[in-house]
């Protein structure tokens, strides 16, 4: 069995990070699906249902949905659909 060579520490004593080499890369691993979900990470959308554009909105508008935190644009796109609703 071969034995691994002793790598740089990554952080140096005020905790600042150096830059990594090749050799530091290849002892990186992917990460798995669960991970990238607990930390927020989407993949891609089985069936893709919305649309990506770009939007003007009010500063106003803007400022009220972003301050009900995260999932803003969702509850935008809620609010337009049930206009939409309104008017059919």
């Amino acid at each position: 069995m071969r034995k691994r060579k002793a790598s740089k520490p990554l952080t140096d004593a005020a905790g600042e990070v150096r830059e990594l080499t090749i050799a530091d890369m290849k002892h990186f691993k992917p990460a798995s699906p669960e991970l990238l979900r607990k930390i927020g990470v989407r993949g891609p959308q089985k069936a893709p249902t919305k649309q990506l554009v770009s939007l003007r909105l009010s500063r106003d508008v803007l400022t009220h949905y972003q301050s009900t935190g995260p999932g803003w644009q969702a509850r935008i796109d809620q609010a337009l659909r049930e206009s939409v609703k309104r008017r059919a």
